[in-house]
């Protein structure tokens, strides 16, 4: 029976077959570091980062079912709310233990942001609680390939993709006891920090408040223009408003041009994988007439 109160993740709801043959997994699932690692290599690479539903006037449906039929079913994707929704009931019938987090984004962040983005706390059925669990991170369109381990200060290198997790205090002038983690990932110019958590449990209700801020909400980025990543193993493809950049593992540029709104779904099919209905096409290209990135 699927969990009515909102504490798990309706594991048993999943289509789990749809889901591995959208991910390209093919290998033991088994539910062990090494799946782990497999399946969310597969999710990072295969389901591209996106927030068109708000573009073409949509509301975004965090509901099992609506989840898997968009991320999985069509050629979309969706960000860390839809991401972790799945992936946390995908991880969940396979028997991992999970526990969703939120972070708060500060990479690029010219003041202090709310806790919107969507974590998974994971570890394997009969882990010891004294062993380093996994922080996995598929809904941030720009990696990790893989999850990393609670451990500080650890780096790891994945495939020329740094990152490192440390623990420290995730807002020291308003509450300097409340020590968090931190997820940095190493750029041309350095270290980065691409945001902040605590360890405190999120639940599905939770995902439903911190995804109604970010959809409708003037303040929020994602509601004012569209905005798509396509995270390989050699290159993150992005998409913001009109520009589109592609940046190597180093976290140098390798390439960045300007689109016209009609060249968006063409654009977005090829390079991202984000195939729109004939009706959603124009309807994207209308949007980005009249509303230019601000």
């Amino acid at each position: 029976m699927s969990d009515d109160l909102g504490y798990g993740w309706q594991g048993d709801l999943i289509d789990l077959p749809a889901y591995l043959k959208r991910v390209g997994h093919d290998g033991d699932v088994a539910p062990n570091e090494e799946t782990l690692r497999a399946l969310h290599r597969a999710h990072t690479t295969s389901i591209p980062f996106e927030n068109l539903e708000i573009m073409l006037g949509r509301p975004i449906d965090l509901s099992l079912d609506a989840v898997q039929a968009k991320l999985v079913e069509q050629s979309r994707g969706g960000y860390c709310y839809e991401h972790n929704r799945l992936f946390a009931a995908v991880l969940e019938r396979l028997g991992y233990e999970v526990t969703a987090l939120s972070g708060r984004v500060t990479v690029g962040a010219r003041k202090l942001l709310p806790s919107t983005h969507a974590l998974l706390h994971v570890r394997p059925p009969g882990q010891r609680k004294d062993e380093a669990a996994w922080l996995c991170d598929v809904g941030f369109g720009a990696g990790p390939l893989e999850p990393l381990r609670f451990r500080d200060g650890e780096e790891v290198d994945q495939d020329g993709w740094v990152f490192r997790l440390q623990q420290g205090r995730t807002v020291t002038t308003w509450s300097p006891n409340t020590v968090g983690w931190e997820l940095h990932q190493r750029g041309p110019d350095g270290w980065v920090q691409r945001h902040t958590f605590t360890m405190n449990e999120q639940f599905r209700v939770d995902f439903e408040v911190g995804n109604h801020f970010v959809s409708t909400n003037s303040h929020s980025p994602f509601a004012t223009r569209p905005f798509a990543q396509k995270f390989r193993v050699d290159s993150l493809h992005v998409l913001d408003g009109t520009n589109l950049t592609v940046r190597r593992p180093d976290g140098s540029t390798a390439s960045t041009s300007t689109l016209t709104p009609e060249q968006l779904p063409e654009t977005l099919a090829e390079s991202f994988g984000i195939v729109l209905d004939n009706d959603d096409a124009p309807r994207l290209v209308d949007f980005v007439r009249a509303n230019p990135k601000r």
